[in-house]
């Protein structure tokens, strides 16, 4: 996704670069919108897992407060790691949606 996501941002670096007739601005108005709905739907989409990893990192890194043991370690350093990995994808999300947004403004008074 996040290579998808990159090429279709440099595309539309270069075609907003370009000089283009109203039609074509208009009809890459439309694309980019269909686009930034597929990726409204990922960001929610990516929104609810980070949240579920961030909530069961908390939830087991209080167990292992409470509790100790060396499988809970294991348990609260997986959740850590993944709930990382998950924020960062979400944060690259949300940037890039968020330059569409702009890309598609650019074009939206036609």
């Amino acid at each position: 996704m996040t290579k998808q996501i990159r090429a279709y941002l440099v595309f539309l670096e270069e075609f907003f670069a370009a000089e283009h007739t109203t039609e074509e601005l208009l009809k890459q108005r439309e694309k980019l919108l269909q686009r930034i709905a597929f990726y409204q739907h990922e960001r929610i989409v990516h929104l609810i897992v980070t949240m579920s990893f961030a909530i069961f990192f908390l939830l087991s890194l209080g167990l292992w407060f409470a509790n100790g043991g060396i499988g809970l370690i294991a348990l609260t350093v997986l959740l850590l790691v993944m709930t990382i990995a998950y924020i960062k994808h979400y944060y690259f999300l949300e940037n890039s949606v968020q330059k569409m947004y702009l890309y598609y403004f650019k074009v939206e008074n036609l």
